[in-house]
């Protein structure tokens, strides 16, 4: 087919307007400082999607100075010309982007790297940070008024930093819907030993010091990251069910009290892999350290760790977070129910599998022990706020829900929906809307009313 002159001409101008839009969309642009949580808007960062943290840290507990090189590999998710990291009163000497070194500059806990050259979309990068100084942790109302983060210990160092506080340690996309896989070293004075996520690859001592080299080939979400180091006695082994096992114990605490930590930590993981779905990741365990300025126990990936020796339920509500919590995680922290909830009926379900107490009747003990004009029942448990998120309604009223809706769809439904969930969203990130869809498809009914009820509704339920 021919073209008249004025329909050639036509066509070209048509061309151009659609090569300069291409053009300007395509054109390079700062990410964002942050991934849009309503909860931490500066937590996380737009424009990359972090692949894998290469952290090599050196600890020296006498001064309480860390050194850190962390290399991150990163995917640009639009074209960059700029992009942040999140890093807390860590200073930073130096700054290389695919080995160049690049321009930085600070606003707060904000670090703006320039590279040399824009990054594609698309284009998969490095950026390598070397940084030093004294972590301190933080503080506040969020984690019932304990400090968290890097907190030092009598021997060297408790490292628990849920939500906001990887990023006193390394520098990151420091949210929970950004995950990457990790190599961890740690130098530590010889003598101590270092105790990460995942798999220990190597040990060695030179010199004064001892080198740790642990890998978590899982995605991971950045608080869920430790570099905890102090004395310990080690156990590792296997499960019953065949799941390696590493155990570490602080001496101070090995004899405290009745609880054999290896033993309900390999029974506890073989339970929940046949209630949950398979086991998540490579090995199971735990750090036990002798911290009593942190009065809580995290789900670390692979190995929760306990500020003391608690007691079973602690370590079943922890081990249940390996599933519910690190391998599917959070898409924004108002949905921390569906890491809290679950953990907490994981404990109810224990105690049911132990036959001590029926799910049902831990259902009524809390529902009955508070009175209607209780605080507890003003919490929002879709939507908690920030320092209020781990309310105890947030997991009390969060397990509540799932018993309730375990009768009304029936054991059978049930039982099928927690491993659906947890493969579905394996390695991945949730919200509640996507468990109230999965609820509705697995049992075949609608459900909105009782999440309704138990979720985005104050004030205790009638039952």
């Amino acid at each position: 087919m021919a073209l008249s002159r004025s329909a050639r001409l036509a066509a070209l101008t048509t061309a151009a307007a659609s090569f300069l839009v291409l053009g300007a969309s395509s054109a390079p642009t700062p990410g964002a400082p942050g991934i849009g949580d309503p909860y931490f808007p500066r937590l996380g960062n737009g424009g990359f999607d972090a692949r894998h943290y290469d952290l090599d840290v050196a600890y020296a507990p006498d001064t309480g100075r860390l050194d850190g090189v962390t290399t991150l590999t990163a995917r640009a998710t639009r074209t960059l010309s700029s992009f942040d990291l999140d890093l807390q009163r860590l200073e930073i000497s130096r700054v290389e982007v695919d080995g160049r070194r690049a321009r930085f500059s600070r606003d707060g806990d904000e670090v703006t790297v320039t590279p040399r050259d824009a990054l594609r979309q698309g284009r998969t990068f490095t950026v390598r940070v070397t940084y030093g100084g004294v972590p301190e942790p933080l503080g506040g109302p969020i984690v019932f008024g304990s400090k968290y983060g890097w907190m030092k210990t009598p021997d060297g160092v408790f490292v628990a930093c849920e939500p906001n506080a990887a990023s006193t340690w390394f520098p990151s996309s420091d949210h929970p819907a950004d995950k990457a896989t990790y190599d961890i070293r740690i130098k530590a004075p010889k003598g101590l030993t270092g105790v990460s996520n995942g798999r220990l690859v190597s040990t060695r001592d030179r010199g004064g010091s001892t080198y740790t080299h642990w890998r978590e080939s899982r995605p991971m979400a950045t608080y869920l990251a430790t570099a905890t180091i102090g004395k310990f006695d080690v156990r590792t082994g296997r499960t019953p069910g065949g799941i390696p096992i590493y155990v570490a114990i602080d001496p101070v605490l090995k004899n405290s009290n009745d609880v054999d930590v290896y033993a309900v930590t390999a029974a506890a993981t073989d339970y929940w892999s046949q209630v949950f779905g398979p086991y998540p990741f490579e090995e199971t365990g735990a750090i036990v350290d002798d911290m009593p300025e942190a009065g809580f126990s995290l789900e670390v990936q692979s190995k929760p760790a306990y500020s003391a020796v608690r007691n079973e339920s602690t370590i079943v509500h922890e081990l249940a977070h390996q599933w519910f919590g690190d391998s599917v995680s959070v898409a924004q922290w108002k949905d921390i129910w569906l890491n809290e909830g679950f953990a907490t009926y994981a404990q109810w379900l224990w105690a049911e599998h132990q036959g001590i107490r029926s799910a049902h009747d831990s259902f009524r003990a809390g529902y009955d022990s508070r009175p209607a004009d209780s605080p507890f029942w003003q919490i929002e448990v879709a939507d908690p706020q920030r320092d209020t998120m781990f309310a105890s309604a947030v997991y009390q009223r969060g397990a509540m829900t799932l018993q309730a809706l375990r009768e009304r769809i029936g054991d059978r439904a049930f039982f099928r929906l927690l491993p659906a969930w947890t493969r579905l969203h394996r390695y991945g990130n949730a919200d509640t809307a996507d468990f109230v869809r999965l609820a509705e498809r697995v049992s075949g009914q609608r459900l909105d009313d009782l999440f309704r009820t138990w979720l985005f509704t104050t004030g205790k339920p009638a039952l």
